[in-house]
């Protein structure tokens, strides 16, 4: 099976498979500049770190750097070193806000209302002040950043602000971290959090199937295959089950499934095979038989009788209710 048929298969399994499949998301952050009890420490060339607040008025250590007045300018910040803990992709979630260059008196042409987010590979934490040098190559530019709103005005208690939120990704990455830089060359603009994260497809039970935990792919669009393994008491039928981890940390396609084995039933919303229990004698729980997909009471007497629950190997199973006799 191919990339492209899986994500036309995950429309139709995202419409009809509720029963089949529960979609999560989940996401393990690397650094989270608004967890910072002290400095941050990030090394600025040359960004200054003040304190600051974000959109709930929360005090937190931020960035900010405002030298409009001055051209060809070439502004740096880096993080501290971190580590990648097996992600191969990586996923920036920046919080910032910027001056609008025309809200400042005289000032020239070369204002910016952008920044440049960057990244750096290393295996070990080896960065000085002064290397890797501040410029693209060794820098690896992930994307520029534009605000979509920009603040312009002052009131009493001093700027009002207006926060945006971008994310980015990037990826495949291999050693065992790496560093992001922010260049500033000629805005107003304060870097109020950063937020470094991998998305991940959390251990699940579902077909009648545990999968573990499972890392996202190098790219967004990549599909990591994970097989599964059938819960105690269950055993596989049709094709080897597995599941599909997307770019997004979202579980997608089940191929295969686990089904209870004779003598069993799923309970506990299909995560548990569970041995039967049944106070009917055994010859009246034999007229209990498969039909097709379905059970149906096989009984020779009162069609109101009842079978009990008697679960079979495909699955399929009659709880306590009158049906038809089979034909």
């Amino acid at each position: 099976i191919n990339s492209d048929s899986l994500y036309v298969q995950i429309a139709v399994v995202r419409r009809c498979s509720n029963h089949l499949l529960s979609l999560f998301l989940s996401t393990e952050t690397l650094m989270d500049s608004t967890t910072a009890t002290a400095e941050l420490g990030w090394t600025v060339y040359p960004w200054e770190e003040v304190s600051g607040y974000d959109e709930n008025m929360n005090t937190i250590r931020t960035y900010q750097v405002c030298n409009v007045f001055d051209n060809n300018q070439n502004n740096w910040v880096r993080t501290k070193y971190i580590r990648r803990r097996g992600a191969q992709r990586i996923h920036v979630e920046m919080k910032f806000s910027v001056r609008d260059c025309s809200s400042i008196p005289n000032v020239p042409g070369s204002c910016k209302e952008t920044f440049n987010l960057y990244y750096y590979e290393s295996d070990a934490d080896t960065a000085t002040r002064t290397s890797p040098a501040w410029m693209e190559n060794p820098w690896i530019k992930v994307d520029t950043i534009a605000a979509d709103e920009s603040f312009s005005q002052v009131d009493l208690g001093g700027r009002v602000m207006k926060i945006n939120t971008e994310v980015r990704s990037f990826g495949p990455v291999s050693r065992n971290g790496f560093y992001l830089a922010f260049q500033d060359y000629g805005g107003c603009m304060s870097l109020i959090a950063v937020r470094v994260f991998y998305r991940k497809c959390p251990r699940i039970i579902t077909n009648g199937a545990l999968f573990q935990e499972t890392l996202s792919g190098a790219e967004s669009t990549s599909l990591v295959a994970a097989r599964g393994v059938c819960i105690p008491n269950a055993e596989e039928v049709d094709v080897p089950i597995k599941l599909y981890c997307n770019g997004d940390g979202e579980w997608m396609v089940p191929i295969g499934r686990c089904m209870c084995k004779a003598g069993n039933e799923a309970v506990e919303n299909g995560t548990v095979c569970r041995g039967i229990t049944t106070n009917h004698p055994p010859a009246f729980r034999d007229r209990c038989v498969a039909a097709s997909l379905m059970c149906a009471c096989n009984y020779n007497t009162s069609p109101q009788r009842l079978c009990s629950r008697r679960v079979k190997r495909d699955g399929c199973c009659l709880t306590n209710t009158a049906r038809p006799p089979v034909q």
